[in-house]
């Protein structure tokens, strides 16, 4: 066990268009850190499996058949796990896409003291053998559901350099400004980078965020993650038949590299060239999500290095100008799921902000993809985002329209 942790509408609103003027600290969030802007070009956009030229696309084929697998007992599967293939999690529209699948996780407070549940967070959903299930037990009264995000296009993520996610934090009010968490990258001897990835930025290299899924939404282990779960504290040893680590890390460099060579979520180019959707971004600008919901960040220049190292950034992915809608950066704003992730106690009531590109592929929006639609998640912000919510509300019905057209073009 872990140590434990001290923690001491309608859409209608006024008339009034007490709309908030795009002011210069927006504007400069929006190309926050892009010091390459002027030789910056567009990264390639489609829901199309096709590489954007970090590979062939026979390269990118095959890993997309090894990231879309199905995984079995003989190779390591489990003994407590959530799924047997990447794809299982990660499908919509295309392979690498979004889903409906969440995972759960609890914890509890104990007399003043964060304390996770046996066996960790994260409880798991399926077994190997029905008497080594996962549940939930008694008293864990925080509890959280985390649906699996999209991973297209998050090689430019990753290429995103450390210095512009501080440019972005910096250009934001200190009522908004997004937490920064410096996370271990596995594949450089645990060497600090700023996190990027996983609904609490746990991890800021696609290897790392791999082997972790690896393990914990497989059960399958790895030189940089070689132990397996237990179940609800238990050792599983009696069920495992393959010895550790079960991946020789191989497919973990696959998983990155497919998820490296995929194009951004691209825009519904037609709907985005309407006087209603080019009205309704100026809004979304005007009430102040872009503070938070970056619309453009240039990658770092290529051949830089990066990952502690162990990565450098090649042509493909450098000085690439993304729209992601998303600062990367953990904030609270009212939705936080109480889980600490890692040790870092600044991470419980804090979430990554959602990158809103291919927003129109999905159905169930938010961390924990209870939002059946953006209005219904605009209206769950608080705290940090109170701002830009008091400002929604005084929209008119057009606005409200125009703002949804703009949204649902991405």
């Amino acid at each position: 066990m872990k140590p434990l942790l001290k923690i001491s509408m309608t859409f209608m609103g006024s008339a009034s268009m007490m709309l908030l003027a795009l002011s210069p600290l927006q504007s400069q969030t929006e190309q926050a850190g892009s010091s390459t802007e002027a030789q910056a070009t567009p990264a390639p956009a489609g829901f199309d499996n096709l590489t954007n030229g970090l590979v062939s696309q026979t390269v990118f084929k095959k890993n997309l058949d090894i990231f879309a697998e199905q995984e079995g007992i003989e190779e390591g599967l489990g003994p407590v796990f959530n799924a047997r293939g990447c794809a299982d999690c990660h499908a919509s529209p295309v392979i690498g896409g979004a889903s409906q699948i969440t995972e759960f996780r609890a914890a509890k407070m104990n007399g003043g003291y964060y304390e996770e549940h046996p066996g960790g967070t994260l409880i798991h959903d399926r077994a190997v053998d029905p008497s080594i299930q996962e549940r939930l037990m008694e008293g864990y009264e925080i509890r959280a559901q985390r649906v699996s995000p999209s991973v297209l296009g998050d090689g430019y993520v990753e290429a995103i350099a450390d210095a512009t996610l501080e440019a972005i934090a910096n250009a934001q009010p200190a009522s908004m400004r997004g937490y920064i968490l410096r996370v271990p990258v596995l594949e450089a001897n645990n060497a600090l980078r700023i996190g990027r990835f996983g609904w609490k930025n746990q991890h800021a290299s696609l290897e790392s965020f791999s082997a972790d899924a690896y393990l914990n939404e497989m059960g399958i282990t790895t030189p940089v993650l070689p132990t397996e779960n237990t179940s609800n504290g238990n050792p599983v040893y009696d069920y495992d038949f393959v010895a550790d680590p079960e991946d020789d890390g191989a497919d973990v460099r696959i998983f990155a590299e497919f998820m490296r060579a995929t194009k951004v979520p691209p825009r519904d180019e037609a709907l985005a060239a309407t006087a209603a959707a080019q009205s309704g971004e100026q809004i979304f600008k005007q009430v102040g999500c872009v503070t938070c919901h970056v619309a453009s960040i240039v990658t770092a220049p290529t051949g830089e290095t990066i990952n502690g190292g162990a990565f450098t950034v090649p042509p493909a992915l450098g000085n690439k100008r993304i729209h992601p809608f998303s600062d990367f950066l953990l904030h609270d704003v009212g939705t936080g799921d109480g889980i600490i992730q890692g040790t870092d106690p600044a991470t419980r009531n804090r979430i990554r902000t959602a990158p809103l590109w291919g927003l129109r592929t999905r159905t169930r929006l938010m961390h924990d993809g209870q939002s059946p639609n953006p209005f219904d998640a605009v209206l769950r912000h608080r705290n940090e985002a109170q701002t830009a919510i008091r400002a929604f509300r005084t929209l008119s019905s057009s606005q409200l329209s125009d703002l949804l057209t703009f949204l649902i073009s991405l």
